[in-house]
């Protein structure tokens, strides 16, 4: 008996789901992938679904409009909650576009293989991401048609920007990120676009390709330029994963009002980026791993993989919430200890509580490996994820800033119909970004597939 249970004690673990289904060849990888793209026929959920997001985008473009000739007085921003949806939509904007950095960028520096399929998906959710985030930092200022004194260019009076606010250093971060993350998603897809070319039909999808693909090979020369290149947009990446919402957090965190004020805001705001990141990353790969038939590519393990990564981010910012309420009743301060009893107990405790629940209690399901093994269950998990961070950026601008140091200038904030028209508008603008993306180019990368299978069969 005693040697049963040695043994069974030490029995080996069954193996780990495959990064890849077996049973698949060079041809067959390349074939599935890149007939989505040239030769399948445009189906009717992808023109139903386009066509809802086509809407919404022109929704977003005449709430521009509204704005532009009104002035942001449509808004519901006020005294004293002059930061109101602009801000909100930005920062969450931007923690969207941090999953497919880490995906592509640091997983790829560690050498995880399970991020092949799921990289060049997230990496076009990044860009896309980063242009809806891009659009507040215009349209919040009031005069979006002298942006570019925000730039710092020639000019009679040789004035400069003021480089002490937390607005340029919004532009130069942001600018920066986008910049990189297009480079990065660009090298990567090359030798995707030379296969495009060299299977399509027609002489202009072959000819844009073609062009796109600058001369592509595929000799010893061009991999090599390629992966020195690729590595090295991957090494600049990096950082730029760390540094983004740091520079974000500060447009808080340098500032003297409770709630804003905290040393703990750039790990912290951090954190929640790869956290919402992930989660959209999952909201959106599901149904397309759906539509598309790509279980095989899109297996299990990648599920598994994002929603422990998403559990372990999750932990963090669970942490920064105990941290934020301990150091304001550490501090002594009446101010700070009672802008976490508003938070609480306030005109806004609802949404605050409603808070918790999304991005503590309910992903804590995520512990159990049955609910990560429920494909339906991990996509409710990544939704409610994905409002409970609207949510917390939604209590640190708003809820911080209707009551402050002076009752007397205490107000409540509601946002109007301009300011949900243009929220709900740029997730227009996403989506019809994404909606092409899926129909003009390979969702999934074609030669790190091939790569899995060639390692698989050596196996």
């Amino acid at each position: 008996m005693a040697d049963e249970r040695r043994e069974s004690k030490y029995a080996p673990s069954p193996p780990p789901t495959p990064v890849l289904e077996p049973g698949h060849t060079f041809a067959s990888v390349t074939d599935k992938i890149s007939t989505i793209v040239l030769t399948r026929r445009v189906t009717t959920g992808w023109l139903v679904g386009f066509a809802i997001a086509f809407l919404l985008m022109m929704m977003l473009f005449y709430a521009l409009a509204m704005l532009f000739l009104t002035g942001i007085g449509i808004w519901g921003n006020n005294i004293p909650v002059a930061w109101a949806f602009d801000i909100i939509n930005f920062v969450w904007w931007i923690g969207i576009g941090h999953a497919g950095t880490l995906i592509s960028a640091i997983l790829l520096l560690l050498r995880q293989q399970w991020r092949t399929s799921i990289n060049r998906f997230a990496e076009a959710m990044t860009l896309f991401a980063v242009a809806c985030a891009g659009l507040y930092p215009l349209i919040h200022v009031g005069r979006p048609w002298v942006a570019y004194w925000l730039l710092p260019y020639p000019n009679t009076m040789g004035l400069l920007p003021q480089f002490r606010s937390p607005l340029m250093w919004d532009v130069f971060a942001v600018s920066t990120y986008a910049t990189v993350s297009l480079m990065f998603w660009f090298v990567g897809l090359i030798p995707d676009l030379a296969t495009l070319r060299d299977r399509a039909q027609h002489i202009v999808p072959k000819t844009i390709y073609g062009f796109l693909a600058m001369g592509w090979r595929g000799s010893a020369r061009h991999w090599h330029r390629y992966e020195t290149a690729y590595l090295l947009l991957a090494g600049l990446a990096t950082p730029l994963v760390v540094s983004v919402h740091t520079v974000v957090s500060f447009d808080f965190a340098v500032s003297v009002l409770p709630g804003w004020n905290a040393t703990i805001f750039p790990p912290y705001f951090v954190a929640g980026a790869i956290y919402s990141g992930f989660a959209m990353v999952m909201t959106l790969s599901i149904p397309i791993r759906k539509f598309y038939g790509l279980e095989d590519f899109i297996t299990m393990r990648h599920l598994d993989n994002m929603a422990k990564v998403m559990l372990a981010t999750g932990l963090i910012v669970a942490y920064g919430y105990m941290m934020e309420t301990f150091m304001a009743w550490y501090s002594g301060s009446p101010a700070e200890w009672f802008m976490i009893v508003n938070r609480m107990t306030g005109p806004y405790r609802f949404w605050y509580w409603l808070l918790i629940a999304c991005n503590i209690v309910i992903p804590q399901l995520l512990w159990l490996g049955k609910v990560r093994a429920k494909v339906f269950l991990l996509w409710v998990i990544s939704l409610v994820v994905n409002v409970g961070m609207w949510l917390e950026r939604f209590v640190i601008i708003v809820v911080s800033l209707h009551r402050d140091y002076l009752p007397s200038s205490w107000g409540m904030y509601a946002p109007t119909k301009w300011d949900w028209a243009t929220y709900i508008g740029s997730i227009g603008l996403f989506l019809t970004l994404l909606f092409l993306f899926i129909r003009f180019l390979p969702l999934i990368s074609i030669f790190e597939i091939r790569a899995l299978v060639k390692e698989t069969e050596k196996r």
